[in-house]
């Protein structure tokens, strides 16, 4: 079954009459009468009644008639759909960004983009490298939104937006804390609490093991409430992203002697088509002032 095929059948089953349905279509009414019969070929029945100066619908004809109603209402749908998408209009864009990403990084960005695409909508998940990775590959998202210490994997485009510094956090009356920063080697047998979705955890590690720096790992979980929550308790330090939000009973300070910094990037799949708001998302965010936040360092 061909779309002019219900479009025929539709004008015919409206019109009741050969000659004004074909005139409707803009097709000859041989044209018309064939495209009805091929129907009639293929579904193993008459669609009309033919009787001198009358067409009324058989039986066949009046079952499937909502049917065909329903593939022209979701073909139309579909074709403005569409312009809509090209025009940007009534438009959702799937976002995933890390889970280790602050929103406040974001925010700005977020908002003047909208303003400036008001007929696009923004979904936002937020997830695991792994997991981002898995989400664009499949086709579930359009853009990720990665913090990520290694290559990342040749199937992706990374555009650089901007770098950012981790930091240890600590007990407010934790002997470290009145120190302007710190030293790996300050930590040395520290009790530590860790974020078990840290990105950059096992490189954070291999730094520490190169230092000759071990730490006491005394709690672990994915959720880094949990682990602020046990820190601002005193049990131990934790390894964070500076942009994150932190309550003012811990102490936040630079990690030196090596200084620990993850670049944030924008992730599409290489080589893919993408849609207009796509486009017009990875635009702004190379023209976005991303070092405006005193934690971040533009990337060149």
């Amino acid at each position: 079954m061909e779309m002019q095929q219900v479009r025929y059948f539709l004008a015919l089953s409206r019109e009741l009459n050969f000659t004004r349905a074909a005139e409707s279509c803009n097709v000859t009414q041989p044209a018309l009468t064939r495209a009805i019969q091929a129907l009639e070929a293929e579904w193993g029945g008459r669609l009309f009644h033919r009787e001198r100066s009358q067409t009324h619908l058989s039986e066949l004809g009046r079952m499937m008639l909502p049917y065909m109603q329903s593939i022209q209402a979701q073909t139309e749908a579909a074709r403005m759909r569409a312009k809509s998408a090209g025009r940007m209009k009534n438009v959702e864009l799937k976002i995933c960004a890390m889970c280790t990403l602050s929103p406040a990084l974001l925010g700005d960005f977020i908002v003047g983009f909208q303003r400036a695409n008001a007929g696009v909508d923004l979904n936002v998940t937020d997830g695991g490298a792994k997991q981002i990775m898995h989400q664009l590959s499949a086709g579930e998202r359009e853009i990720g939104v990665l913090g990520y210490p290694g290559e990342i994997d040749d199937r992706f485009h990374a555009l650089p937006l901007f770098q950012e510094r981790f930091v240890a956090v600590l007990p407010t009356h934790h002997r470290l804390a009145n120190q302007r920063d710190i030293r790996i080697t300050d930590l040395e047998n520290e009790p530590y609490v860790n974020r078990i979705n840290c990105e950059m955890g096992d490189y954070a590690g291999q730094e520490f093991a190169r230092h000759g720096v071990s730490v006491r790992v005394v709690f672990r979980s994915e959720r880094d409430d949990w682990v602020l929550g046990m820190i601002r308790s005193g049990m131990g330090w934790g390894f964070f992203p500076e942009s994150y939000a932190f309550p003012s009973d811990v102490a936040v300070r630079p990690l030196v002697e090596p200084n620990f910094t993850r670049t944030v990037s924008l992730v599409t799949v290489r080589g893919r088509p993408h849609s207009p708001a796509v486009g017009a998302f990875v635009k702004a965010a190379r023209s976005f002032s991303w070092s405006s936040a005193p934690a971040l360092r533009a990337v060149a």
